[in-house]
């Protein structure tokens, strides 16, 4: 029970910092939105990563050098992909702000990432643990598909109130929170995002021979996943890297990062907190499924934390300014569904270890 209990906290601890990653952003003076995210990009999906893995993994490098090819392939492959999503998801919470924008994009983010890997195990693999089968057969299997589908209903809810909220507040009010609020560019963005960002538990999976070498090569098993980051943040960072640098060129706005006119001490601080955390969601994200051991319930977990958070963040930066008391009770009720599905996944795993 203590590790189940230990998993569940990693995934608040990584769904915390998810939540607050972009706050940093929001700091950010004279930079156009491309400068400060592919900055803040280069140390979530290059610096961080690489340092993580150098004092976790014995001989990380040796591992990727030596891993085969197509588990190399397919594990950057996903990371490309996954760097879709998390671009779309930069440009959601551009447009929608933290707590609408981010309820969307990972409403469908974990349903994808939670389902798909069990089944594309049922259907492509010979393996026969972690898969969808295998959950619905198991003691917990049950009550980890239920906390699944209450987790999209708590979504769906958090999602009505972000809608009732559009109808409700100004244009104005609305900006105050989000400067560049647009609901049409948000919804779309956020729609690619929550279905490309689910890439990443695909990218975990398919990295999975790596993580075993980095146990074979004496990691600790918290940390056996840190490997496999790095080739799923490589790809991110291939994604990210070439739209950002177009929109550089077409805009103009490389000399931000040697403008003298603006803060740019505090907006290099500013980024580079802001990357830490984004990555330090999978830093932890990698520890608490180690100690659960199944990957719809790690993933479920990680969405619903992020959501709770976003959630609580858009109220304390008036997010839901100018909405009525009755807008605010379901958004309250969509965080308290959400609740009771953790608590569903949780012990749903907790049956599992102890059959």
């Amino acid at each position: 029970m203590e590790l189940i209990v230990l998993g569940v906290f990693l995934h608040f601890v990584g769904g915390f910092a998810s939540g607050s990653f972009y706050i940093p952003y929001n700091k950010v003076s004279g930079w156009s939105w491309e400068s400060y995210w592919i900055i803040g990009g280069i140390f979530s999906w290059l610096i961080v990563p690489s340092v993580a893995a150098y004092l976790t993994v014995p001989n990380f490098f040796e591992i990727i050098l030596t891993a085969d090819s197509k588990t190399l392939f397919w594990t950057y492959i996903f990371g490309v992909l996954w760097g879709i999503g998390g671009l779309t998801f930069g440009l959601t919470m551009r447009y929608l702000g933290l707590s609408l924008g981010m309820t969307i994009v990972l409403g469908l983010c974990s349903v994808f990432g939670a389902i798909i890997p069990p089944i594309y195990k049922d259907l492509f693999t010979t393996q026969t643990e972690n898969t969808f089968t295998a959950l619905i057969h198991s003691s917990g299997g049950s009550l980890i598909i239920l906390g699944v589908i209450i987790t999209i209903i708590g979504i769906s809810i958090c999602g009505k109130a972000g809608m009732i909220k559009e109808r409700e507040v100004s244009d104005e009010t609305k900006k105050e929170s989000v400067k560049e609020f647009s609901l049409s560019k948000g919804l779309t963005v956020a729609i690619i995002s929550g279905v490309l960002s689910a890439c990443f538990s695909f990218g975990i999976s398919a990295g999975k021979p790596l993580a075993d070498m980095a146990l074979a090569y004496g990691a600790n098993s918290l940390f056996q996943n840190n490997v496999t980051f790095i080739l799923i943040m490589w790809g991110g960072l291939t994604t990210n890297a070439i739209y950002c640098i177009f929109l550089n060129l077409k805009n103009k706005s490389y000399t931000d990062y040697t403008n003298t006119s603006t803060p740019l001490l505090l907006n290099y601080l500013l980024v580079a907190l802001a990357g830490t955390l984004w990555y330090l969601q999978f830093f932890f994200y990698g520890m608490g499924d180690s100690r659960l051991h199944n990957e719809a319930s790690s993933w479920i977990l990680h969405m619903s934390f992020i959501i709770l958070t976003s959630n609580l963040w858009g109220f304390y930066f008036g997010e839901w300014k100018g909405t009525s008391s009755k807008n605010r009770k379901v958004i309250y009720l969509g965080i308290f569904v959400i609740l009771i599905s953790v608590c569903l996944v949780g012990y749903g795993n907790y049956l599992n270890h102890n059959e």
